[in-house]
């Protein structure tokens, strides 16, 4: 893949995530909500690679690199050099997710409560009407 100098000066441009080869692989591991023995089978690779390369004590080779790129959802560019996307963290997308659903209940629950009062006070004034 051939890139016009343009795109290279603005995959440079980017801010650059700092961390080593390992802390992206497992932040991009972490993010899908993935174990290090789930990457490692779907790589079938021993969980002891896995854990190597997280920890920076070894590196994937080429055709593995390419691989766990593509397992994580990442460009190899980002394993490597940290340029480009992160991963999107899932524990915070469904945290927010899950607070929005907490959300709707609760608007749900409050137009339920209103109409809940209106018709209490419809039938108060209902009975107040039949007593005089």
């Amino acid at each position: 893949m051939r890139l016009s100098t343009e795109t290279a000066l603005s995959m440079l441009r980017r801010p650059q995530d700092n961390d080593t080869l390992g802390g992206r692989i497992w932040r991009a591991r972490d993010a899908l909500g993935m174990t290090a023995r789930d990457l490692a089978d779907r790589l079938g690779v021993h969980i002891d690679t896995v854990s190597a390369w997280e920890r920076d004590r070894s590196e994937p080779r080429t055709s593995r690199l390419f691989m766990l790129a593509g397992v994580l959802g990442v460009t190899p560019a980002w394993l490597i050099a940290g340029l480009g996307e992160a991963p999107k963290d899932e524990i915070s997308n469904s945290v927010s997710g899950q607070l929005l659903a907490r959300l709707a209940d609760v608007r749900a629950l409050h137009e339920q409560t209103g109409k809940a009062i209106a018709a209490l006070e419809a039938e108060i004034a209902r009975v107040v009407r039949d007593l005089r």
